[in-house]
């Protein structure tokens, strides 16, 4: 019970926050990186301005680079990595980095990968002070080729 009123205040709080940030035009701002594709019909990023931080709420990242052409045909490692320099240069184009990273949720077609999805994700995050972390085994994602999707949030220090 203590745990669940704990978890209660904090997510309170955060709502708060969020309230009272978007109640600022420009609070919250839509961002598209050019080093990553354009997307259609989305945002790459939303970043929430909380005063004493920012929060980065990143769109699914799949392997496509600058020019929206998929990187590693059938090769589920370098799909993953360009995934992550896709994360890395949306969240370093808002004044963050990687260790930024408060949650990542991963779609993986195949759990038999999730070994080599570990290796990559461990090259670009703070093995140290890992982010929280969900996995889903999907059946399909948006197109064939595809073989991975991962989400990121991240909370940025504000600049002083």
């Amino acid at each position: 019970m203590r745990k669940q009123f704990g978890v209660s205040i904090a997510v309170l709080l955060l709502l708060t926050s969020l309230a009272k940030a978007q109640s600022e035009k420009t609070a919250v701002q839509f961002i598209n990186p050019p080093g990553v594709a354009k997307p259609n019909g989305y945002s790459q990023a939303a970043v929430i301005n909380l005063g004493q931080v920012k929060m980065m709420i990143l769109s699914g990242q799949v392997p496509l680079d600058v020019n929206g052409e998929l990187i590693g045909k059938d090769d589920f490692e370098q799909q993953a990595g360009q995934v992550f320099v896709n994360i890395q240069k949306i969240i370093e184009a808002a004044g963050g980095k990687m260790s930024d990273i408060v949650k990542l949720s991963y779609f993986i077609l195949d759990t038999k990968n999730l070994k080599t999805l570990r290796a990559v994700r461990d090259r670009y995050v703070d093995v140290q002070h890992p982010p929280a972390s969900t996995l889903v085994q999907v059946s399909k994602l948006f197109r064939e080729d595809v073989l991975l999707e991962i989400e990121a949030t991240a909370v940025i220090p504000a600049k002083k």
